[in-house]
């Protein structure tokens, strides 16, 4: 069992099945020692985490729909590399957060997220980052977070 999947285990995480692409478009590309993940929408075992930060839903309930992101997007880096111990560190994550125009705890959503990068990575988890708002986002989903990764 490598380094990373004794931390999963660890932590009590079980990574979901890598989603297929839901549009024209690959779910990562991998080139020299970089990995590019695309955008991962917010979903749980029951679906799709859908609803609008400010109208509806909380900081708090957006921060669990960006840890499923998260949850995808190192679901993602295993089906690209393998053995995610091949993951030398969590370069840039970029958050979308469905909000209203009011809201402005866009940071602490993304923090679900990022939180979870640092928690299974420790310091190679920690990453530049945007988190900004969006209008909408596609099926209705609260978080859409992309993730850029250094590969060995």
């Amino acid at each position: 069992m490598s380094r990373i999947e004794a931390r999963l285990k660890e932590l009590g995480i079980e990574l979901p099945a890598a989603p297929a692409p839901a549009a024209n478009y690959v779910p990562y590309v991998l080139t020299g020692a970089q990995l590019f993940v695309s955008g991962q929408v917010s979903a749980g075992p029951d679906g799709l985490i859908t609803g609008k930060l400010g109208a509806g839903l909380s900081a708090e309930e957006g921060a669990a729909a960006a840890r499923r992101c998260g949850l995808s997007l190192i679901a993602q880096a295993k089906a690209a590399v393998g053995d995610l111990d091949r993951i030398k560190r969590v370069v840039k994550l970029v958050g979308f957060v469905n909000s209203t125009p009011e809201f402005g705890d866009q940071p602490k959503v993304v923090n679900g997220c990022s939180d979870l990068m640092v928690d299974v990575f420790g310091d190679a988890g920690r990453h530049a980052r945007s988190a900004v708002s969006a209008a909408s986002l596609p099926f209705g989903v609260a978080v859409e977070i992309e993730a850029i990764f250094e590969v060995e």
